[in-house]
C-alpha cells in the first residue's frame, strides 16, 4: 500500500494519504477539498545496507551524517 504526498490546491496544506485500494481519492484534512497535486516522495534506505540509522552511530561533529549519505565527508 503506497503512501502518497499531496498539496491541496485550495488551502496549500501538505498531507499524506495511505492508498488502501486503486483509485482511492484523498481529501485534504484541513479544508476537505479533493483538488490536490501529487508530490514525489523520497525513500532513503541505508546506503551501505547495514540497517544502521544515523542516530545509532556516533558521527564526528564535522560530518553531516557519518558518511552514509554519500556526501563525501567522514
Amino acid at each position: 500500500m503506497p503512501i502518497y504526498e499531496y498539496i491541496c490546491e485550495e488551502c496549500s496544506e501538505r498531507y499524506e494519504h495511505l492508498a488502501l485500494r486503486s483509485g482511492d481519492n484523498a481529501a485534504c484534512p484541513k479544508c476537505g477539498s479533493r483538488q490536490h497535486t501529487l508530490q514525489f516522495s523520497v525513500f532513503a534506505p541505508g546506503a551501505n545496507g547495514e540497517g544502521k540509522s544515523a542516530s545509532s552511530s556516533a558521527a564526528p561533529a564535522s560530518s553531516c551524517c557519518g558518511g552514509s549519505c554519500g556526501c563525501g565527508r567522514r
